[in-house]
């Protein structure tokens, strides 16, 4: 029983293993090297594909007995790209109308940092409920919603081009899941806070280095 709980568990580390590495290896580029936002991903990513370049070579010599030619090392390549690159591209551009609170809300999602972006549309694919309810914002955007004007804001953007904040809805939905989502986040790199402001929410940041220590 055992045995076969440690395979079962060990095949899910192995499947999830490459999302973490391109998302929790992104951050460490942006958090530790301040390297541009797609720079930063571009290291995520490569560390991912690299992960699998090893998964794909471990299956073929498991079946052949060797590691393979130089043109099978080169398909194989070709094959992670192909995989890691559609797998940002769709992350980054698309995502749900379901997903978001309202038709703006949406179309601010391409305002959010890269990083951030391909986070939230990770765990979309577990948690098919999650709403984003707010994303990008302007000074005033503080005044109409009746809360006070803030100096600085992660939702605004930054000298990089992007938002480094998103709110997620947390009404509406067990604390378990709500535990759950705020311990991805953190684990992979980004900063959580639940709070209040125009209601419960879940605010998930991205270090800004514009404003060191804002969350």
């Amino acid at each position: 029983m055992l045995y076969w709980l440690f395979q079962i568990l060990k095949s899910i580390f192995l499947l999830v293993l490459p999302f973490i590495i391109l998302i929790r290896g992104a951050v460490y580029f942006h958090s530790e090297y301040h390297l541009h936002p797609w720079a930063a991903l571009l290291g995520g990513a490569g560390a991912a594909m690299l992960v699998l370049f090893i998964y794909l070579t471990f299956v073929h010599g498991r079946f052949t007995g060797k590691i393979g030619s130089k043109k099978t090392f080169k398909r194989r390549g070709l094959i992670v790209l192909v995989l890691v690159l559609g797998y940002c591209v769709h992350g980054l551009f698309f995502l749900s109308s379901k997903n978001t609170k309202a038709e703006e809300v949406r179309t601010e999602f391409t305002n959010l940092h890269p990083i951030l972006r391909l986070g939230v549309s990770t765990i979309v694919f577990l948690d098919r409920d999650l709403i984003i309810t707010d994303a990008s914002r302007f000074p005033e955007d503080y005044k109409k919603m009746g809360l006070p004007r803030k100096g600085r804001s992660l939702h605004y953007k930054q000298s990089n081009g992007f938002a480094h904040a998103l709110d997620l809805r947390t009404n509406g939905r067990s604390e378990f899941r709500n535990t759950l989502l705020k311990g991805y986040f953190w684990a992979m790199g980004f900063n959580t806070l639940r709070h209040v402001g125009t209601g419960d929410h879940l605010h998930i940041s991205l270090q800004s280095h514009d404003t060191p220590g804002a969350i």
